[in-house]
């Protein structure tokens, strides 16, 4: 890889700034039933100092608001660019605002109703399984500006074959700020042919900045690997945490790697343990063999059991001979508490 490519993108923002939320002020005066229709207009002798006395020089009604006028006068075409990628407690709130908003954003509420009914379509949720009506249902949600609708659609073309088709989609919903269709198009720039890592991590960065964990890891596995931008384990190390923190499987397993080699990290046993035993809960095959040799090497050995075997069962070969090991160092009772322990297993879910 070249060295002069740095981190972070220089065409790209290194974070974007939260709004800050601000709580109202707490007060212990009594609130009046009756709310107070007149501002009093106060001289600017009364703003300098709180004891000089206030010159009142007259009482004039409060100036009625202008805000839904401004609301209303955006244009909709814009409007409904914004609120594309919204989801649908968003969206619904954005129609509440005035009329001419609900109006415009009339498409869009469709669409959402039409996504919903490609996913019972597709996965088989209360009707019969059917492709066809999944994708038709998809792409009219992508016609009346869905940026959601777009990402389901490509997918649905990427799994049939149809990539060129699939990423024009992931495109459209990507430029509408739709942190899935940024990943899922940054993944399509790195497994094409030749490959364009570059635009991979530009596109990465701004999903992964959106929060996006699928994004977050990818970002980290270039950094990590130097593809499409110079390697940095320090940053590679971060975006593994906070795509682990946001539920990605393998990033919890390589945040575990990292604070065990002390690789972008602080070398610190205690968290790679942590993180090892969550990717573990959560299905990782490697994760739960690693686990168990840790639990078996500790003297915990039904409990390794039951990890080996789970890792075992979801093909990692090299479990087999730990896994026989243990079966003949445990009586029968103990090997059948563990194997039941596995057979009602189930990998944990994440929820923010």
């Amino acid at each position: 890889m070249e060295s002069s490519k740095t981190w972070p993108p220089p065409s790209l923002p290194s974070r974007f700034s939260p709004v800050p939320h601000r709580n109202p002020p707490s007060s212990n005066k009594k609130i009046s039933a009756k709310p107070n229709l007149f501002i009093p207009a106060l001289s600017l002798q009364h703003q300098r100092g709180r004891g000089e006395r206030a010159n009142v020089t007259s009482k004039m009604p409060a100036p009625a608001l202008q805000s839904t006028g401004k609301f209303a006068d955006l244009p909709f075409d814009v409007l409904a660019r914004l609120a594309a990628a919204f989801d649908i407690p968003e969206l619904w709130a954005a129609s509440t605002v005035c009329r001419p908003w609900r109006e415009a954003l009339r498409p869009l509420r469709e669409a959402m109703v039409l996504l919903r009914w490609g996913k019972r379509f597709k996965h088989g949720r209360g009707v019969r399984p059917d492709p066809k009506r999944a994708l038709e249902s998809f792409l009219k949600g992508a016609e009346r500006g869905s940026a959601a609708a777009m990402v389901d659609a490509g997918l649905m073309y990427w799994e049939m074959g149809r990539k060129e088709e699939g990423k024009s989609l992931y495109a459209r919903a990507a430029e509408l700020g739709h942190p899935a269709g940024q990943c899922n198009l940054g993944i399509c720039f790195l497994e094409a042919d030749p490959a364009e890592p570059e635009e991979a991590v530009k596109w990465f960065f701004r999903a992964a900045e959106l929060g996006n964990a699928r994004a977050q890891y990818s970002l980290a596995l270039c950094l990590h690997k130097g593809r499409g931008v110079k390697c940095n384990l320090r940053e590679a190390a971060r975006w593994y945490l906070r795509a682990a923190e946001g539920g990605n499987v393998r990033a919890m397993y390589n945040a575990s790697l990292c604070y065990a080699t002390g690789e972008g990290f602080t070398r610190d046993l205690r968290y790679a343990r942590i993180w090892l035993k969550r990717a573990a809960d959560y299905g990782h095959r490697k994760a739960q063999f690693e686990h168990g040799l840790e639990l078996f090497s500790s003297g915990e050995t039904m409990k390794a059991l039951v990890y080996v075997e789970l890792a075992f069962r979801a093909g990692e070969t090299a479990a087999s001979h730990i896994r026989d090991v243990i079966v003949h160092a445990l009586s029968q009772p103990l090997r059948d508490c563990a194997m039941t322990s596995a057979d009602k297993w189930r990998p944990q879910q994440f929820h923010r």
